[in-house]
């Protein structure tokens, strides 16, 4: 009995250590250099997509303005088969 107290109070001390030894109270410069880079990798996605929603909503209008030609041609088609056809 005692000697499985002895063995069980041997764990319970090294499983404090480890987890103590886990814990500190501020982070390492390792870590603080890839939470900076990975916010630097954030913001140039971010950046990217904003640029490709720009990209989108032009190309957006100029599909827009084409399409607006197209019926305005199939339009003035129609009306000159219709004067071709009067007479």
């Amino acid at each position: 009995m005692i000697r499985s107290l002895k063995y069980l109070t041997y764990a319970v001390v090294l499983a404090s250590a480890l987890f103590a030894a886990g814990c500190s109270s501020s982070p390492s410069e390792e870590e603080m250099k890839q939470l900076n880079d990975l916010k630097a990798q954030a913001s140039a996605l971010d950046k990217q997509v904003a640029d490709k929603t720009r990209e989108k909503a032009l190309l957006e209008r100029q599909i827009a303005e084409k399409n607006g030609k197209i019926q305005q041609c199939q339009s003035d088609q129609e009306a000159v088969k219709k004067a071709l056809g009067a007479k």
